[in-house]
């Protein structure tokens, strides 16, 4: 079986409420684009962030 050559792409995870770019992930392409809850600092909340490409 040969490798698959996709190479990881970095990835941002913006708040929704905020804007702000708050986590850089590295991940491959492809699939769902990712939607979690993680703590934003300026708000000082955990909110909904959703996977961005820069």
């Amino acid at each position: 079986m040969a490798k698959s050559n996709k190479k990881a792409d970095t990835i941002f995870l913006v708040c929704e409420e905020s804007g702000d770019y708050n986590y850089s992930i590295r991940r491959k392409g492809g699939g769902e684009k990712l939607r979690l809850k993680k703590y934003c600092p300026r708000l000082r909340k955990h909110t909904w962030h959703n996977e961005k490409k820069k």
